[in-house]
């Protein structure tokens, strides 16, 4: 088997995910979406992404794209390139799909696939999730699931640095 086409594949860019997203609806299974730059990844992710996708059948991450994340998280940040960032969240068995984003939101994505599912981690509110207008009007559901305490990139960003 080879596992570098097999991690590849599951990479898309918005007219392969949305025709993805379509096939997997008319087969009936339920997708969930979440987001996020997922610069270093660590415990935190791992337990909110294998959460997240025991949710439904497919899994889709939106992942913020070098520009977006540097505009969010400052001018040290992303510590990984785009490229790498999605290509380490595709080769997660419980990943099934990974489309890169360049805005500062994932709104538009958000209202192109309509994910039966949208997850966040606990550190946002309901009320604070973009796209949580586009879920109650579509019927899909809206999911935050708690914040693994102790561990984040930029608490590793500053353990690194000395800064803690």
């Amino acid at each position: 088997m080879n596992h570098y086409k097999k991690t590849k594949d599951k990479i898309h860019n918005w007219e392969s995910m949305s025709f993805l997203r379509k096939q997997w609806k008319s087969s009936g299974l339920k997708v969930v979406f979440t987001n996020g730059c997922f610069d270093l990844i660590h415990l935190g992710h791992i337990d909110y992404l294998s959460k997240s996708a025991d949710l439904g059948d497919k899994l889709i991450i939106a992942v913020n794209s070098d520009k977006s994340t540097k505009k969010l998280k400052g001018e040290r940040r992303p510590l990984q390139d785009e490229q790498s960032r999605m290509m380490i969240l595709a080769s997660f068995s419980f990943v099934d799909a990974v489309v890169l984003f360049d805005e500062d939101t994932p709104y538009k994505i958000i209202q192109e696939l309509l994910p039966d599912i949208q997850v966040k981690g606990g550190d946002y509110s309901k009320e604070d999730v973009v796209g949580a207008d586009i879920q109650k009007q579509h019927g899909g559901e809206l999911v935050i699931l708690p914040y693994l305490e102790g561990y984040s990139t930029t608490g590793i960003e500053k353990k690194i640095l000395g800064e803690l």
